[in-house]
């Protein structure tokens, strides 16, 4: 098997924190949660870390974050551009943003040989769930002609925030497979669980029990052909929408529905925690402190 990639998704600006939080310190010593979570990678037995960021914070990026790893380990960047498109197809005016995570996804298709980790780069996902991945890896082969996958899945009440509402891809499992993913946008924690009120008039209540995808995501590059047939479908139907974006929970759940492929659901003991609004900051911050005060992580991170 080739060595596992970790593929880091930090092309987003967080329009909703107001910055670019993927490089704001959280940690005892100045740590993003970047850090930690190539520092969980490191430890879960990854070799190489693949950043797909933009351009135009490429060097900042790379000066603030990338410098960090590239003593400890092989890391690459991707670039992700409004114009990377399928031939055929043209930005629409009034565009200004990507596609979402599918393109991103898609634009680091040369630097990945073999299984891959994906992540968002300004989630918190842990040790154990890095580990329980990583072993997963290695046993990712195609079975009754379908691509097997996998996905750390963690606990809706666990993953939302105080201050607003959260996009969460809400699933449901069968026998430690999951069957099916729905993307909710507009997720508000609720006294009793949570609501997703994407159409006010007729809103989803949840339990707060269900188990969503925090896009931490088991793949092989069988996942790349299955991309570019999803994002050629996606553009014909919603290329004109200057906002619409291709989601990698969603693909994954066509390809389930369409029985192409398989994805088994990871348990860890993990606890997850992100930034969506700048009020959330002071959580992450003081959960980070805990478990450094714990011993989980040493401090400072990169001694």
């Amino acid at each position: 098997m080739s060595e596992p990639t970790l593929l880091i998704l930090a092309a987003g600006m967080g329009s909703r924190y107001g910055g670019l939080k993927q490089l704001d310190p959280m940690g005892p010593h100045g740590e993003t949660v970047l850090d930690y979570s190539v520092f969980d990678a490191l430890r879960g037995g990854f070799k190489k870390v693949v950043f797909v960021i933009r351009r135009d914070f490429e060097e900042e990026f790379k000066s603030k974050v990338g410098s960090k790893f590239d003593q400890k380990v092989t890391v690459e960047y991707a670039f992700q551009s409004l114009d990377d498109l399928p031939a055929g197809f043209t930005v629409p005016e009034g565009r200004v943003k990507p596609w979402g995570t599918t393109q991103a996804v898609l634009a680091a298709e040369s630097k990945i040989d073999g299984p891959f980790a994906m992540i968002n780069a300004d989630d918190f996902y842990g040790r154990d769930a890095f580990a329980k991945l990583a072993a997963n890896l290695g046993t990712l082969h195609p079975k009754d002609g379908k691509t097997q996958y996998s996905m750390v899945g963690f606990q809706l009440r666990k993953t939302l925030s105080e201050h607003g509402s959260v996009s969460r891809g809400v699933c449901t499992s069968k026998d430690g497979k999951l069957t099916t993913v729905t993307e909710m946008t507009k997720i508000f924690k609720t006294p009793t669980g949570a609501s997703n009120q994407e159409d006010p008039q007729n809103p989803v209540e949840l339990s707060g029990d269900e188990l969503v995808s925090m896009n931490f995501w088991g793949f092989t590059t069988d996942l790349f052909p299955q991309l570019h047939i999803a994002f050629e479908d996606f553009l014909k139907q919603h290329g004109e929408d200057p906002k619409s974006e291709s989601y990698i929970p969603k693909v994954v759940d066509a390809l389930i529905q369409s029985g192409q492929a398989e994805v088994e659901v990871l348990e860890t003991t993990s606890s997850w925690f992100g930034i969506t609004y700048p009020e959330d900051k002071n959580v992450v911050v003081e959960s980070i402190k805990q478990l450094t005060d714990n011993g989980e992580y040493p401090s400072p991170l990169w001694a």
